[in-house]
């Protein structure tokens, strides 16, 4: 596992979530991938990113079928589907189904649970 700040660690392991508008990849446009800040794990394709307008990076569709893993959540009163990391089993928030063609889904997932990799950058 990478180092990560307290406030990564309550998102990815507790659940948490960051407030809508703070994160540092909801205005983000550079080329590349977004991987899990936790282990490197790669999750969506910037390609695939679009402004939902709800406040956090929002994907149509992971990077492929497997990128991400997903189950059912019931707390806070609400059913919802969350998203994981399938190989740490990280909180990177839930998918919705009210976003764009051609998937129709919305992954609304937090920044402080993603690390960007330029496409440059990748090995």
């Amino acid at each position: 596992m990478k180092k990560l700040t307290e406030e990564q660690k309550r998102i990815l392991f507790e659940k948490g979530t960051e407030p809508p508008f703070s994160g540092a990849y909801y205005h983000h446009k550079e080329k590349g991938t977004y991987h899990c800040a936790a282990c490197d794990q790669p999750l969506f394709a910037s390609e695939r990113k679009y402004d939902s307008g709800s406040g956090w990076p929002s994907f149509y569709a992971p990077l492929h079928e497997n990128a991400v893993a997903t189950r059912e959540d019931t707390s806070h009163g609400m059913r919802r589907v969350e998203v994981l990391c399938p190989h740490c089993g990280g909180h990177l928030g839930h998918v919705f189904p009210d976003g764009p063609p051609p998937t129709g889904l919305r992954y609304c997932i937090n920044s402080l649970s993603l690390d960007f990799k330029k496409d440059s950058e990748k090995s």
